[in-house]
């Protein structure tokens, strides 16, 4: 057994039933078609594209029980190309798709070998392409906002406001954390948005923090990124007189690889989710010492994808590839912690939930190492 080996899966139990994808023969190597943005002349997506096809190589290497045929198709970044490489690689014989990865690609991969029984599990995590045969491999919002949400319940916080940037990302977050806050039983109680500018952040701040104090809002989830408006936002309510202690920052983007910001005084004692960093610097040093350099944020994507792939086809069963076999609640064991895909097309992912405390990252708790426990 190779020393990565245990991240290949959790227990996995087969639905039974034919549904959507393909039928395989279990006593033949599976065909698996990887789909990278090779080609666009971008040099970042020639890197990226390299680094996806390492870790699925690395994923296979690491199998036991399953024998996975590769095949790596390039999109160009492109959604007509990618839609020509999904059909393609089913005319070859492709049995399940890997990738793309940028949203509009897999949309379009999707769509065009839906009538062909084949799932999509893309390197995406855009949301609204997800469903159908189409599934999201990326960490969404969604499963972000879901978490904190449920911790910060534990902790007796349900009274929100939400503070966001007015661009695309802000929007998109902004949403995703109110519908979590709505159905995990919390209230939002404001939704502040704020130009993406440090002029307009600092013009914005003394009404959100009106906001804050007149909603009673015992937290302030923002969109804010660690390495963008977040330092603007941390300092400008404070400033303008958001008192931290009675009402703490929760974010949607991590804050633990950004040290600078930890020394910002409106986020000590705030919330933050983070990946399994144990596992994930497993992955890393494993990617290292094969390939001789640290691997793109987005490689170990391709890497949980082999290895779910893997752990159903080593179960034996001729429907491993079908939605009810991708979807087995017991989920499986990735490069960042254990994750499970969902039957609308989205993933759940377990993630830590920490805070900045003196200045440095403390985890309050762990990412759960089985689904069923606190937190998952």
């Amino acid at each position: 057994m190779t020393a990565f080996l245990w991240l290949a899966a959790c227990d996995v139990t087969l639905a039974p039933g034919a549904d959507v994808g393909q039928q395989i023969d279990t006593g033949d190597p599976v065909p698996v078609a990887l789909l990278v943005p090779r080609g666009s002349g971008d040099g970042n997506d020639e890197l990226l594209s390299q680094n996806l096809e390492n870790a699925a190589r690395l994923a296979i290497a690491d199998l036991e029980g399953a024998k996975i045929e590769l095949r790596v198709y390039s999109t160009a970044s492109d959604p007509a190309t990618a839609a020509n490489a999904a059909v393609t690689a089913v005319n070859d014989g492709a049995k399940i798709i890997l990738g793309p990865v940028y949203s509009e690609a897999a949309n379009a991969a999707g769509l065009a070998v839906a009538g062909r029984n084949v799932n999509v599990l893309s390197f995406s995590n855009t949301t609204s392409i997800a469903g159908g045969n189409v599934f999201v491999l990326g960490p969404t919002f969604e499963n972000t906002a879901n978490r904190l949400v449920q911790y910060g319940a534990r902790q007796g916080i349900n009274r929100y406001l939400v503070a966001y940037a007015n661009d695309t990302g802000g929007q998109v977050g902004s949403q995703a954390i109110a519908r979590a806050i709505k159905n995990n039983g919390a209230q939002v109680v404001g939704m502040e948005g704020y130009p993406f500018s440090q002029q307009g952040i600092f013009a914005s701040a003394s009404r959100i923090a009106s906001s804050v104090r007149s909603s009673g809002a015992q937290a302030v989830f923002t969109t804010a990124g660690a390495l963008n408006d977040l330092p603007l936002i941390a300092t400008a309510l404070p400033d303008a007189g958001m008192n931290t202690e009675t009402t703490k920052f929760v974010g949607l983007t991590r804050w633990d690889n950004v040290p600078r910001l930890h020394a910002l005084p409106g986020v000590q004692g705030g919330l933050f989710a983070m990946p399994d960093q144990s596992t994930a610097t497993l992955f890393e040093n494993r990617y290292a010492a094969t390939y001789g350099q640290q691997p793109h944020p987005l490689a170990g994507l391709a890497y949980d994808g082999i290895a779910a792939i893997g752990a159903l086809v080593a179960a034996g069963k001729s429907d491993a590839l079908t939605k009810s076999a991708l979807t087995s609640p017991q989920g499986f064991r990735g490069t960042s912690g254990v994750f499970r895909l969902l039957p609308n097309g989205l993933n759940q992912r377990a993630l830590a939930v920490a805070t900045i405390r003196e200045n440095q990252v403390v985890i309050l708790e762990q990412a759960p190492r089985s689904f069923g426990r606190a937190g998952l």
